[in-house]
């Protein structure tokens, strides 16, 4: 099956592209059919991979959305794949790639030359980048330690403490990143003035804020990104279907 969130502006840039350069429209077609997706929505790490083959001018390629609440992500055919049943698994030709950060740099260095740069030549530019996109895996893990105690442990089982400890770990965290923002400056990226894979990696993450409604006044800078990407073209392309259909999540955060 092809990506199917193809509208708007998206639409539009695509039909110009195929009128252009159907030579290259015809490769890259190509190339995109090569390529398979195991994916879930709403899963950072899926999302975060999807964006990238949008960046890197890869759209059409195969893809099967599968349920975690059917467990559709432990069947044998992604276990054969990925023994460890988890999504994303990303099919290139006879190439596997598990885990996304692999993934988007795997997507990145075979696809270079076509599509966004995603990753600098510049030495300090790369180290900034590769810092923040590895960083990001901080902000999900303490925005998880806050979401999935409230999701998952029983409210008779839940200890005000912990709570307490673990809002205290997130909020320290949107310091840092309300920082980093800060030192790039209005209207920049998170590793700079260009979209990097920085950006591939931590918008995922950072939809969760406003989608669990966190106070605007926790994380000023870290909103004024999401606005400012929301509707980038790769990122509206990809985004989660269940949350096209349900805009609003819990409001698990509110009381950050």
């Amino acid at each position: 099956m092809a990506s199917p969130w193809r509208y708007g502006a998206t639409k539009v840039a695509a039909s110009v592209n195929a009128a252009l350069f159907p030579k290259l429209s015809a490769i890259l077609s190509v190339m995109a059919q090569d390529i398979m997706l195991y994916w879930a929505s709403g899963s950072p790490p899926c999302w975060r991979v999807m964006i990238a083959l949008e960046e890197k001018q890869l759209q059409g390629y195969k893809h099967k959305h599968l349920s975690f609440e059917k467990k559709e992500h432990k069947s044998e055919e992604v276990k054969a794949l990925n023994p460890r049943g988890q999504v994303p698994t990303l099919k290139h030709g006879d190439i596997v790639v598990n885990e996304s950060f692999a993934a988007c740099l795997y997507l990145e260095n075979t696809f270079k030359s076509q599509g966004t740069r995603l990753i600098p030549d510049d030495p300090a530019e790369q180290a900034l980048v590769y810092q923040r996109m590895f960083e990001t895996q901080n902000l999900l893990k303490k925005m998880g330690q806050v979401a999935f105690y409230e999701w998952f442990v029983p409210e008779g089982e839940r200890m005000e403490s912990a709570l307490k400890r673990n809002k205290e770990s997130l909020i320290a965290e949107l310091k840092l990143w309300e920082g980093y923002l800060e030192k790039t400056g209005k209207g920049s990226f998170l590793a700079g003035k260009n979209f990097s894979m920085a950006d591939v990696v931590a918008f995922p993450v950072v939809t969760f804020f406003p989608r669990l409604h966190c106070p605007k006044e926790r994380c000023p800078r870290l909103m004024e990104y999401y606005e400012m990407l929301k509707d980038r073209p790769s990122i509206k392309a990809s985004w989660p279907p269940h949350w096209l259909e349900k805009p609003e999540g819990p409001d698990t955060l509110k009381n950050l």
